[in-house]
């Protein structure tokens, strides 16, 4: 049986990052008004880490991951693999705590996220866009320089550590009855999930997938994970999801805590960044906007409740993209 990362590790984690991370709002999506009467509709709240010093929820995982290393092992350095805001909160941790950072890239890659990681500090080493090349290159230059490997979903104490949006949510909205996150190789639902049933069994907590990247709604499906090619995980605008397959551990999450898996189109995915920036002034890069989506479109594919939020992962869209999405 595989430990599953628990309440104690996460509220751990949330001792670590207190004055680091930025303990994000829940805002209201704006609702139709409702027809007069006393029922009251299903009403969205976005939790907005694109708040967050580096654009995005990453930096929660990274800096716990970092922060529980002992000193000796800290002092010598980092590397990640990652497509970009995993990179960056890595990037960010290593410069606040002072240590080198090597980040493993694909030369896909938004310039917006690969300018970033630079400013902090960060050496950049790009790959082919494919799992296998990320994750042994990095090995690698771990085993060649003494680095401490910090993967960007795969691992308990980042699991912990991206566990306590889930804290916060059920912290500040103790009603809630439907999570919505964001589904890539699976940390953020883990911990969200480990968080929220933890305190709230009976809410629902849904993972959301572009259509061209649904591995993890294969992988429930079929009861292993199951990989995608890196060529069909390439065709979605969700550049952050395009991750081919569920990591070993958060799949067992998956498995004990996940009520379901919805996908989302491109077109929706479009729609909901348009409707976050108009109607909330929230800025959602793509993979950021696939929770609100299956709000805003999949309503009649999740349970039935009063009180949903959508977990809003990252704003570090390219801005050329967002301008023709806006159009």
């Amino acid at each position: 049986m595989t430990d599953l990362v628990s309440l104690p590790d996460i509220e751990a984690a949330a001792g670590r990052l207190a004055g680091v991370t930025v303990r994000t709002p829940l805002v209201p999506f704006p609702e139709p008004r409702p027809e007069p009467g006393p029922e009251r509709g299903p009403s969205l709240l976005v939790k907005p880490e694109s708040l967050q010093p580096v654009g995005a929820f990453k930096l929660r995982g990274a800096y716990n991951a970092i922060a529980s290393l002992p000193a000796d092992v800290r002092a010598a350095g980092v590397v990640a693999h990652s497509s970009g805001n995993h990179a960056q909160a890595v990037a960010y941790t290593a410069r606040a705590l002072g240590i080198p950072a090597v980040l493993v890239m694909p030369h896909t890659t938004p310039g917006v996220k690969v300018d970033a990681c630079m400013a902090l500090g960060a050496e950049i080493v790009y790959v082919e866009p494919t799992a296998e090349a990320r994750a042994e290159t990095a090995g690698k230059l771990a085993a060649a320089h003494g680095f401490t490997m910090i993967p960007p979903y795969d691992d308990a104490r980042v699991i912990a550590g991206q566990g306590t949006v889930g804290l916060e949510i059920a912290q500040d909205r103790p009603d809630v009855d439907v999570v919505l996150v964001p589904v890539s190789g699976g940390g953020l639902i883990s911990g969200v999930s480990a968080a929220v049933k933890a305190l709230r069994p009976e809410a629902r907590v849904v993972g959301v997938e572009p259509e061209l990247a649904a591995d993890a709604r294969d992988s429930l499906r079929a009861g292993r994970p199951v990989a995608w090619a890196a060529e069909e995980t390439g065709r979605t605008i969700a550049d952050g999801l395009r991750v081919q397959r569920v990591g070993d551990l958060p799949f067992a999450h998956l498995r004990a805590h996940v009520d379901g898996i919805v996908t989302v189109s491109e077109d929706e995915i479009r729609a909901a960044m348009r409707r976050l920036a108009r109607e909330t002034r929230l800025i959602a890069e793509p993979s950021g906007a696939v929770a609100t989506a299956a709000y805003l479109y999949h309503r009649d594919e999740l349970p039935a409740g009063t009180t949903y939020v959508s977990i809003l992962s990252g704003g570090n869209v390219d801005p050329a993209l967002f301008l023709d999405v806006l159009r």
